[in-house]
């Protein structure tokens, strides 16, 4: 996949230094996934799928509680998943997901830290094609050949399997997430250091050094926004 997951993971933790802001968008996912069906995870799969990543983001367990509360508390609050690609310095793609109550201000304020940043907004379909949407794990105390194995066992295909520094990073197709997860989960593999459904760039772009440093900016931009959940993009951001 060219990708390294585990660099790209911890560089954007160590950019979160403001932990509350992770914690605040997992909050919200948490709340909107359980009030589109029952508030507990073995009967609700998209509950159940962001538990898992925001463990692999520490967030801590009474604010998982307490937006679960609150979804069961029958508030009234709409959220609307939407989708906005765009363009940032010298042709570099990006992709960002958001989940709103207030569809007006968020694409203003998506499309203000575009503008402001180097960027501009694209239509839709003018980035997304050149990503493949990804379930990627991350699990430690195994090797490739290993993991390959017990997955072929499970009868699970995947796309890719690759060693990167400490885990290994399993690569498959979106539709079998959940797949790939309990056959880890029958042979005793319950933590993990990445637990994504994911959009990668089918090629990264490598930018000079100011474009580079505009481009970060306005990942930063985009991941401030209240409404913003994630920002996908195409830049080899380096080591």
């Amino acid at each position: 996949m060219g990708r390294k997951w585990n660099n790209i993971k911890e560089k954007k933790a160590s950019k979160d230094a403001n932990t509350s802001r992770v914690y605040s968008k997992f909050a919200l996912e948490i709340y909107v996934a359980a009030k589109q069906g029952e508030p507990d995870p073995e009967s609700n799969q998209a509950l159940k799928f962001v538990l898992e990543r925001a463990k692999t983001y520490n967030v801590p367990r009474q604010i998982i509680d307490r937006a679960i509360e609150k979804a069961k508390g029958g508030t009234e609050e709409n959220y609307d998943e939407l989708r906005y690609e765009g363009f940032g310095p010298n042709g570099s793609m990006l992709i960002v997901d958001a989940l709103t109550n207030n569809v007006n201000r968020t694409a203003s304020n998506v499309r203000a830290a575009f503008g402001k940043n180097g960027g501009n907004m694209g239509v839709s379909g003018s980035v997304s094609y050149m990503f493949d949407a990804t379930a990627v794990f991350g699990i430690e105390g195994k090797s490739a050949d290993e993991v390959l194995e017990l997955l072929m066992e499970a009868d699970i295909e995947v796309r890719d399997i690759l060693e990167e520094e400490d885990s290994v990073i399993v690569y498959a197709e979106p539709d079998q997430f959940h797949a790939v997860q309990e056959a880890f989960k029958n042979v005793g593999i319950t933590e993990f250091t990445v637990a994504e459904l994911t959009m990668i760039a089918q090629n990264d772009v490598t930018l000079p050094e100011d474009a580079q440093v505009q481009f970060e900016k306005l990942i930063d931009a985009l991941e401030d926004l209240e409404d913003v959940q994630r920002v996908y993009h195409n830049v080899d951001l380096g080591e």
